[in-house]
């Protein structure tokens, strides 16, 4: 991917140095995150070309010489991460808290070349290993949008029975979030803006779903009328559009928790009094640990967490697949298979 221009297929060297820790990936399935769109439009600062796709699964060809708890034939999902430096206060924190490493050397997809590729580097120290009940179809979209959903539930703090509402609940990482949050015992207002994400928030089972475009006051009295009380326990914002926040915070009652996902805008507007008027909580969350992300597949493992993908076929297909991203049609997640034999 380069800026401003459509993607390309090129022919490159198959890696055959690895470092220590490395572990080289067959690619089965890739999939699509928002990430690479903002990665291509600069916001990151990537220098690019660059191989996009930091959500990629498939199986361990070659390991380096100090891997140890990964061997060829496992099936894997490469986390976003690579190299952490293994010494600042987060990496050492007993808050499990490593992915906040200002030191690691790079991120796939976007600052190093990614999983739309037959062959990827990734780290055996954050890479996570896929249950074979777990297909690679299912496990690509979940080594992103899976693994940061299910840490932004973890932090909303909530207890079994209480109410969590996801404003951008039928897109990639929403869907997905729904699903962790009942799994969870929690009981779900899912927020959207299009037809299409209404349509799937409630296909994914959120209790209650609202159209956003009705406004805030009317969702905050729809909400009180579900909840008994003055607003949802927690929300989730993992919608790019500029009032999505403002939502978030409408929605949450009094000592509520609002944690922000998006990555957009750049900058947040939230009415002050939102905030000292009824006291709420803001968390960010950045993806998740290493150990998350293992209680995440162990979760999905035992069925009953599905991502609604659109399916592609081959590297060619890619500039097709960015397409039907950007069409503003498009549910859930799109991937590609980029090797037919492991799928």
């Amino acid at each position: 991917v380069q800026y401003g221009k459509p993607y390309e297929v090129h022919r490159v060297p198959t890696p055959r140095t690895l470092a220590d820790h490395d572990i080289l990936i067959k690619v089965a399935v890739a999939s699509y995150c928002h990430s690479d769109t903002v990665a291509a439009s600069g916001v990151f600062t990537t220098k690019l070309p660059i191989i996009a796709s930091h959500e990629g699964t498939g199986t361990v060809v070659a390991v380096g010489p100090a891997v140890t708890n990964f061997k060829p034939g496992d099936r894997t999902i490469a986390a976003l991460q690579r190299d952490r430096c293994g010494r600042c206060g987060e990496c050492t924190s007993p808050h499990d808290v490593a992915q906040f490493c200002r030191g690691a050397k790079g991120s796939i997809g976007i600052t190093i070349d990614g999983a739309f590729a037959e062959y990827l580097i990734g780290d055996s120290r954050t890479a996570v290993h896929v249950p074979d009940a777990v297909s690679f179809q299912l496990a690509a979209p979940l080594s992103c949008a899976g693994i940061t959903i299910f840490r932004g539930v973890l932090q909303t703090g909530l207890k079994s029975g209480q109410w969590l509402a996801i404003v951008g609940s039928g897109g990639g990482l929403g869907h997905i979030g729904v699903q962790f949050a009942k799994a969870s015992g929690l009981k779900v207002v899912g927020i959207e803006a299009r037809e299409e994400a209404l349509a799937l928030s409630k296909e994914v089972g959120a209790d209650l779903v609202l159209d956003a475009r009705e406004g805030d006051a009317a969702l905050v009295q729809k909400i009180a009328e579900a909840t008994g009380y003055g607003g949802v326990d927690a929300s989730i914002n993992v919608s790019n559009a500029k009032s999505a926040v403002t939502t978030a915070c409408a929605v949450v009652r009094t000592h509520g928790t609002m944690v922000q996902i998006a990555v957009e805008p750049p900058v947040l507007e939230i009415p002050a009094r939102e905030l000292w008027g009824r006291d709420l909580r803001l968390r960010g969350s950045l993806v998740c640990s290493v150990n998350e992300a293992n209680q995440m597949m162990e979760l999905v493992a035992k069925g009953g967490i599905n991502v609604k993908s659109n399916v592609f076929h081959g590297l060619e297909e890619i500039p097709k697949l960015v397409h039907l991203v950007h069409s503003g049609k498009m549910q859930g997640k799109a991937i590609v298979v980029v090797d037919e034999s492991q799928v």
